[in-house]
């Protein structure tokens, strides 16, 4: 069973008769990029604002690296890096200065602070800006120094609100790059979105939320075989005699619920298979075919779209 760095249960936010969050129970893997998926107005800051401590609950409990939100504010916010969706800069300072500013802010000692900067810069890119004013820089380039800034006193976890709002398309995917970096240095990373791009791309697991409801949470893998009630195969063969025969072996498989041959494109032949069977049932059915010396092209499983799958959850159709 994985360890949970970010756990919570019952986690309630009122506002007089608005809910904004209700009863939210999260699991976030250490070690993982858990992407916290809902459109706007779902209660993504809210979430995060109580899980950083800024925002008391009305109910419920969470840990951030063992310590409590409620008892132990002080060790929660040791442990963790964050960075708000409206995440600010002192646009009349330097890059550097920015970056020694919040450094000292950890008291860290004047002496650590020249290397760990440097470190910093040369992290997220920016070493080349460090003598430039923040005002200079652009938006993707200020939201890499906040995201360096919440790295000074070397955190665990990685609590960011929209890191790639508001981006021009290159500036989001070295936003993800960045976050994919710092997963492999082993910190855990928590970030809010909208953007299911982001998610699919670098997430190990997602949780979605919903009117301040989590829908659903766990591994990729796991939410894509729960929203799924079968596997789908495309097999790829060189002409319609060979697909003509590998649908014959494959409609009578084992696991097999469906097989169908699909319209020639681009000159190649296919044949679709819908299986319920496991990676070791999958994996036979390739056997099968080369078994019987069919020449097969291609074996690809096909994987559904998330925005496929976040449609279907957030309307209630989970098959």
């Amino acid at each position: 069973m994985e360890t949970s760095i970010i756990q919570s249960t019952g986690l309630s936010k009122r506002y007089g008769k608005f809910t904004a969050v209700n009863e939210l129970s999260l699991h976030v893997p250490a070690g993982s990029i858990y992407g916290f998926v809902g459109p706007n107005g779902a209660g993504k800051t809210t979430t995060m604002r109580m899980l950083t401590t800024l925002t008391r609950p009305s109910a419920g409990e969470a840990w951030v690296a063992g310590h409590s939100i409620h008892h132990d504010r002080r060790e929660v916010r040791r442990a963790i890096g964050y960075m708000p969706d409206d995440f600010g800069v002192y646009d009349d300072l330097r890059v550097w200065e920015y970056l020694d500013f919040f450094a000292a802010c950890y008291d860290i000692p004047e002496s650590e602070r020249r290397p760990l900067v440097h470190d910093l810069l040369e992290l997220v890119e920016l070493s080349h800006r460090r003598d430039d004013m923040v005002d200079q820089l652009s938006r993707g380039m200020k939201q890499r120094l906040s995201l360096a800034r919440t790295l000074a006193h070397d955190p665990r976890v990685l609590i960011l609100d929209e890191p790639a709002s508001g981006l021009d398309p290159r500036a989001r995917v070295e936003i993800r790059e960045l976050l994919v970096s710092l997963a492999g240095m082993g910190k855990t990373v928590f970030f809010s979105t909208h953007i299911l791009a982001d998610v699919s791309e670098i997430c190990s697991h997602i949780g979605i939320i919903e009117a301040g409801q989590l829908i659903i949470q766990g591994s990729m893998n796991e939410i894509r075989a729960e929203l799924m009630s079968h596997r789908e195969v495309i097999v790829t063969l060189a002409d319609a005699a060979s697909a003509s025969r590998a649908h014959g072996i494959l409609r009578n498989a084992p696991t097999v619920l469906e097989a169908e041959l699909l319209p020639p494109r681009g000159g190649r032949h296919s044949v679709l298979v819908k299986s319920d069977g496991d990676d070791e049932a999958i994996g036979a059915l390739n056997q099968r075919l080369v078994n019987a010396e069919v020449l097969v092209l291609g074996f690809t499983e096909e994987t559904r779209n998330l925005e496929a799958m976040f449609m279907r959850i957030t309307k209630g159709i989970v098959t």
